[in-house]
Order: C-alpha cells, then structure tokens, then sequence
C-alpha cells in the first residue's frame, strides 16, 4: 500500500517518540512500500511542544504526532495501531491473534509507561525535593516498575517476542520503555528473558534504525555526559509542578 502525500512525524528523542520511529522502520523491514516521512523535531527541552503549531497536531502537547493527510494522530500507541492499520504487514496479525497483540499494546500504555515515567521523574528529575519527601514514591514505583517485569519475564518464557514467535506493535511499545532501565535506575538483571528481549529488539535492523531519530550522533546506545546533562535539565523543568499547574 502507498500514498502519495508524505508523513509527517512530529517527535522528540524519547520513549514514547522511539515508539513511532521504530514502528516506521520495521515497516519497511517488512517490505511496506510507505510514503515518504517527513520528521519534524520536537525539542521538549525547548518547550516546542507548547507551540501553536504542534497542538494543532496534538491538543495534549505532548510528543509524538503524526500527520497523514487530513488526519493528525495523538497518542504514541495509537498512532502504532493507526500504522498497523493504515499499512497492514505482521507487525499486526490480521486474525484473532491480533487480540493477543493489542492487550499487551493496551499493558504498556497503562502500565510500563506511568511507572517507568514516574520511576524516572523522582529518580533523576525531581532533586529539588527533600529526599523524605521522595522516598515514598521511589519505592512505590520502584516496587510497581519489579512487579511489572516479572509479568513480562513470564510472558517472555518459552516465546521470543511478547506474543510468540513474531515481533509485533506490543514490542515496539514495551521496548523503549524497558531499554531505558539504567536511566530510570529500574534494575532489570534478574530477569533473564527481559534480558535477552532486549538483546534480540536491539538487534533488529529496523529497531536500531527507529532509535537514532532524534538521537545525537554516536549516543543511539549511550549518551554523553553533556546530553545527560540536557535531559536532566529539561526534565526538571517538565516535570515540576509549577510547569504543570501554569503551562500552556
């Protein structure tokens, strides 16, 4: 299936903005003949999220968006379903399976990504915060982040990917998420088949492909300690509550 008019990805160099670059490279892994993509950056450091002409895109101001023609896309998992459907290939199974799929497309966006995001904000984001005042948090995502990983090391048993022997859009959800671990200081080495999901999505061409949208040349797999640095900073800033009680 193709279109002539392009794409327009409208992102940023993070879990939910991989989502969609990787989905769009494994398309074409699969043989998808898309249209071309034009990518936007979206520098949440800068606060561009807030301009007038992403949330003409997406109203919740937040990365990623997708424009397909007169269709502008919110919602990183949404718009994985919007691709699987707009340009079908195994990424998303055409019979019953797909339900397999999409429950565990649903997982990531209720689970991994609340506690991964929160996990991270009080663990490299918040430091203006008392460490009391921290403590609860951390050990409460903590703990949810472990409970979270055991689900997928279960599910992971005897399967390559999350829903058999295929990768699909529930890898792409949950990969980002899970990748970040050593950021979000979420331990994941007692979890051997999280370990070797990981190693295996890694290894993909498509994937390592969708993971250098937006990122610095050379820090696909490791940042430099001056993009540590930025993300640290433009972090605090989001997540404060002064920025989301008075933001655009």
């Amino acid at each position: 299936m193709t279109k002539d008019t392009p794409l327009e990805l409208w992102t940023f160099a993070t879990p939910n903005g991989w989502k969609v670059s990787i989905m769009l490279e494994e398309l074409r892994e699969a043989g998808v003949d898309l249209p071309p993509v034009e990518v936007q950056v979206v520098n949440i450091m800068n606060r561009e999220q807030f301009s007038e002409a992403f949330t003409a895109i997406n109203p919740n101001q937040k990365i990623p968006g997708l424009v397909d023609g007169d269709r502008r896309m919110m919602e990183s998992c949404a718009i994985l379903l919007y691709l699987a459907e707009t340009f079908p290939s195994p990424l998303l199974p055409s019979d019953d399976k797909r339900w397999d799929v999409i429950q565990w497309v649903f997982w990531q966006a209720a689970n991994v990504g609340p506690v991964f995001g929160n996990k991270l904000s009080y663990t490299r984001y918040l430091s203006e915060l008392p460490e009391e005042q921290k403590a609860h948090p951390l050990e409460r995502f903590g703990n949810e982040a472990q409970r979270l990983l055991r689900v997928l090391d279960k599910q992971l048993e005897g399967r390559e990917y999350l829903c058999g022997d295929r990768f699909t859009i529930a890898d792409i959800a949950s990969f980002p998420w899970v990748r970040g671990w050593k950021w979000s200081k979420i331990d994941i080495t007692s979890h051997e088949h999280v370990l070797a999901w990981l190693e295996r999505v890694r290894a993909r061409p498509g994937v390592a492909r969708g993971l250098s949208y937006g990122a610095p040349e050379g820090e696909t797999d490791q940042w430099s300690e001056a993009t540590k640095k930025q993300y640290t900073a433009g972090g605090a800033s989001i997540a404060a509550n002064e920025s989301i009680a008075t933001g655009p």
